[in-house]
C-alpha cells in the first residue's frame, strides 16, 4: 500500500517496529521510522495531525492494533483506516476510533468466490451489501443488439459503465453501442439482477 502511495506521488511516513522490515521498506518509502505504534509518547512525536490518513495495518496482533488505532485518534489523527482480520475485531476497532476497516483477507474471498462461482463473470468490485460493479461477457442474446435496443436499464435494472476489448476500456457507451461476442462489460447493479443475466 504504501508503495503504491508514494507511485501516486504521495508523502507516505512508514513506521514499523522491526528494524528488519523498516529497512526492506526503505526501497520504496524515503521517510521511515522504527518505533512502537502502542507507544503514547513516541506517537504523539509524530504530529500525525498533519497526515491525511493514518493506517494501521497491524494484521498478527489484534491487541496491538486496536491500541495503535485508538492512540492516533487520541493524538488527533483526522482519518485512521484499520486491518481486521475477524468480523469482532472490525466491530472494536470502529468502536475505538477507526474511522474506516479493511477486512482483506474476506474481501478478497468473496470477490473471488464471486468470479469463480458464477458464469461469465470476469471481475467483480462491491459498492454496497448488495450493489457491485461487474466484467461480465456479453450474453448471448445481446450480440448484434444496441443498448438502446435491448432497453438495458429498463429491462434488466442495470447500468452499463464501460465495454472492453482486446485489454482497452471504452467508458460510457453510447446507447446506439452495438454487443460484440468477443467483448465484456462493466456494469453496475443489484446482484440478483447480475446473476439473473450472467445465468
Amino acid at each position: 500500500m504504501a508503495k503504491t502511495l508514494v507511485e501516486q506521488k504521495n508523502e507516505v511516513l512508514a513506521i514499523d517496529i522491526d528494524e528488519h522490515r523498516v529497512n526492506d521498506s526503505m526501497q520504496y518509502v524515503s521517510n521511515v521510522q522504527i518505533g512502537n505504534a502502542t507507544n503514547e509518547r513516541f506517537v504523539s512525536s509524530l504530529g500525525v495531525g498533519n497526515f491525511d490518513v493514518c493506517v494501521v495495518a497491524i494484521g498478527d496482533n489484534f491487541q496491538a492494533s486496536l491500541e495503535a488505532t485508538s492512540l492516533l485518534k487520541e493524538c488527533g489523527a483526522r482519518y485512521v483506516l484499520a486491518r481486521a482480520s475477524r468480523d469482532v475485531h472490525k466491530k472494536f476497532l470502529l468502536r475505538n476510533g477507526a474511522d474506516e476497516v479493511v477486512y482483506a483477507e474476506r474481501e478478497l474471498a468473496e470477490r473471488l468466490a464471486i468470479k469463480h462461482g458464477s458464469n461469465h463473470v470476469f471481475d467483480y468490485m462491491k459498492l454496497a451489501d448488495d450493489y457491485a460493479i461487474y466484467e461480465i461477457s456479453v450474453p448471448e442474446s445481446w450480440v448484434g443488439k444496441t443498448i438502446v435496443g435491448k432497453a438495458i436499464r429498463q429491462k434488466y435494472q442495470i447500468s452499463i459503465l464501460a465495454t472492453k476489448e482486446n485489454g482497452h476500456i471504452y467508458p460510457l457507451p453510447s446507447p446506439d453501442h452495438v454487443f460484440k461476442q468477443n467483448e465484456t462489460l462493466m456494469i453496475m447493479g443489484h446482484q440478483k439482477d447480475v446473476q439473473a443475466i450472467t445465468k
